[in-house]
């Protein structure tokens, strides 16, 4: 008899730090790529770089204590039992992907000059060029620098999180080596200086090279022998503690003034910077040779090309588009009679979230609505939903708000916005201490002759109308109050004592969401058994419950045909003999965020599909509020199969298979088929999903 498989060896688990560098060095292709508008090139790089330097903040930390090697934490199935090993590919891959971003950035300032937008070096400006930057200097940044000497009256300074800063090195009239740190102002002045320019087109300069050029004002009386750049990025993955003498807004406000004090994880420095330079700022900060990156005079602070990718030149971006409202939902038509009449799935950004907005206005002006209950997460900068909900208030109508306060390096903000909210005289909660709530929920009630009736919003994506713009997300209207009773239960439920409740409809975890799908995974297995048909779609962000994997794992043996469609995080090792066989894992990474979440169900012809904020990872599944909601209207489930998810899982364009040793490849494109790219396809043909 052979020996029964063990479906949680590490063997069969893509380590997630591995499988996370992959889904950044997706975003960097993108950065590559020029089929992509220049622009959209930029933002790629953008975003790629920001990933780093994020997951340097909050994942490294708790891997590597301290940026030791015996410290690293090994947890799981997805963990590597040899440590030196995980190490050493560990740094190869992120050395690779830094190399990856200088080579990128070098490319694109050319072909960006090739358009007009100029990235210059000061030493090839004009004559003019040059006077107009020593006066920028003078006028507006001398007074800003503070340069902090390195010797033995002076203590090592704090260097801030991520933080440009100017390492110099000089030397006294007595022959004396001395060293100093300048932090450069550009959360205060633009990264990029805009200069006049000679010709047609936009040029600017580098701030940081602005400082350098003037850099003997600073230091006047010793010989500058050089200037070179150089940041820090430390652990800010904060620890709330909560004990009984505060409550969680103070817990967290206390928190967040540790965030840029944590402990250094890394040092990116100039490449140029003498060795006993990098030695000096090294042993000071306490980092190991591998925790110290060195890069080009310009691959530093990428994450400034924002700046960059948002100038105002439609030429090169992306075709703009108007998002698609369905005639019911014109200012024409009651909003509220247009949701009784039938359940709504919007695709947006396809679809606008200005109708989001509208529900939300209506209620706070309509006299028979009673009152609005929302959960909000993030929210940006965009007033609109704080407005409508002012205006609820000013309205008599009641308002409750459950805001997250724990909303990573959002917190700041929704704290500011739950002491606005106060004020106004909405009830403001904060859910479970022990349970990040991240469930996207709205509902209203109103007066219809004697009865209330509820009308619900249920989301994958956050009350946040810039993001709305960027993230491919699917948000659910509906008055069927079924699906109203429950998730007034869980608004009972956050609001006072959670714990289990009865839902009709409703997969909220940490309660019920992750065993029901187990249940529906299993159900699949037993039925291709039974000689019937199974097949399941999963679309995610994330795929690393090692539970849920075991699940996928059992079906695929049983002869189950499984669609994954994973955008970052995953940890399945796919087409594996005898395993994992029959399961495709693509991803997606293009002009939008792939953001929502499909679970879909053949069940012997009898399908079921779920949508929500969970993705399949054990933060989802066990320590936060999650909702998975039913497509009950079946007709409605086959448009959506149709238009939505089967489009999404034929793209051959941009998406990428995931190999079973970790690394994704292009998908091939048969020769019968048609190019497909999804988010073109669903711009081309946006409502298309409503029938």
């Amino acid at each position: 008899m052979d020996k029964e498989i063990d479906l949680y060896d590490h063997s069969l688990y893509i380590n997630r730090e591995m499988s996370w560098l992959e889904f950044n060095r997706r975003c960097l292709t993108e950065a590559d790529d020029e089929s992509n508008p220049i622009l959209e090139r930029v933002k790629f790089l953008a975003i790629a770089y920001g990933n780093m330097d994020e997951f340097y903040m909050i994942r490294v930390p708790g891997i590597m204590v301290n940026g030791q090697k015996d410290n690293l934490t090994n947890i799981g199935p997805d963990a590597f039992p040899d440590v030196e090993k995980f190490v050493e590919i560990f740094n190869s891959k992120v050395g690779s992907l830094i190399g990856g971003y200088e080579s990128c950035w070098f490319n694109l300032r050319k072909d960006l000059a090739s358009k007009g937008v100029r990235i210059n070096d000061i030493g090839s400006l004009s004559k003019e060029q040059r006077a107009w930057v020593d006066d920028y200097y003078k006028e507006r940044v001398h007074a800003l620098l503070t340069p902090l000497a390195l010797d033995i009256s002076h203590p090592f300074p704090f260097i801030s999180n991520n933080s440009l800063n100017v390492a110099v090195r000089a030397k006294k009239k007595d022959g004396e080596y001395i060293y100093a740190r300048i932090k450069v102002p550009n959360g205060i002045l633009p990264r990029f200086v805009k200069i006049p320019s000679e010709s047609a087109g936009i040029d600017f300069v580098q701030l940081e090279d602005i400082v350098k050029v003037n850099i003997v004002k600073l230091f006047q009386g010793v010989e500058v022998l050089g200037a070179y750049n150089f940041r820090v990025t430390r652990n800010a993955d904060v620890k709330v503690t909560i004990d009984e003498a505060c409550d969680l807004m103070s817990a967290i406000e206390t928190s967040l003034d540790s965030r840029d004090m944590g402990f250094p994880v890394r040092m990116m420095v100039e490449e140029t910077m003498p060795a006993e330079m990098i030695s000096l700022f090294g042993r000071n900060l306490k980092l190991d040779s591998h925790q110290i990156h060195k890069v080009s005079v310009g691959g530093m602070l990428l994450t400034d090309l924002w700046q960059i990718a948002n100038l105002n030149l439609p030429k090169l971006k992306e075709k703009v588009f108007i998002p698609y409202t369905p005639p019911e939902f014109g200012e024409d038509f009651n909003i509220f009679d247009t949701i009784k009449k039938k359940d709504w799935i919007l695709f947006h950004p396809y679809e606008s979230f200005d109708i989001i907005i509208r529900f939300l206005n209506s209620a706070a002006s309509d006299p028979n609505v009673q009152s609005i209950k929302i959960c909000l997460y993030r929210i940006g900068k965009d007033p609109s939903i704080i407005y409508a909900l002012e205006k609820a208030r000013e309205k008599g109508k009641t308002v409750s708000v459950l805001m997250e306060l724990r909303a990573k390096f959002d917190e700041t903000n929704n704290i500011h916005l739950a002491r606005e909210l106060e004020k106004m005289g909405v009830h403001v909660v904060y859910g479970p201490v022990d349970l990040k709530v991240h469930s996207k929920l709205l509902q209203v009630v109103r007066l219809e002759g004697e009865h209330l009736v509820r009308y619900t919003h249920l989301s994958s994506g956050n009350y946040n109308i810039s993001t709305a713009k960027q993230y491919a997300d699917i948000s659910f209207l509906t008055a069927n109050q079924e699906i109203g009773e429950d998730v007034g239960e869980l608004f009972n439920a956050l609001t006072g004592f959670f714990g289990p409740r009865d839902y009709k409809h409703l997969l909220v975890a940490p309660i019920t969401l992750k065993s029901t799908l187990i249940e529906k995974i299993r159900r699949e297995a037993d039925l291709q058994r039974s000689g019937k048909k199974g097949y399941l779609v999963m679309k995610a962000n994330g795929l690393i419950d090692s539970d849920i994997i075991v699940e996928l794992y059992k079906a695929s043996m049983a002869g189950v045909h499984i669609e994954l469609s994973i955008r970052g995080l995953c940890c399945l090792r796919p087409r594996i003999k005898g395993i994992s066989e029959n399961i495709r894992v693509t991803s997606v990474v293009d002009r939008f965020l792939e953001h929502s979440r499909i679970y879909y169900f053949e069940n012997d012809g009898n399908p079921e599909m779920y949508m929500g904020s969970s993705d399949m990872m054990p933060r989802n599944l066990i320590a936060r509020v999650e909702v998975l909601f039913p497509v009950l209207d079946k007709e409605m489930l086959v448009l959506i199969r149709e238009n939505i998810l089967n489009i999404h899982l034929g793209d051959n364009e941009k998406a990428k298979e995931l190999k079973s040793d970790g690394e994704y490849i292009p998908v091939v494109r048969k020769k019968s088929e048609k190019k497909l790219r999804s988010q073109k396809w669903f711009i081309d043909n946006r409502g298309i999903w409503h029938g």
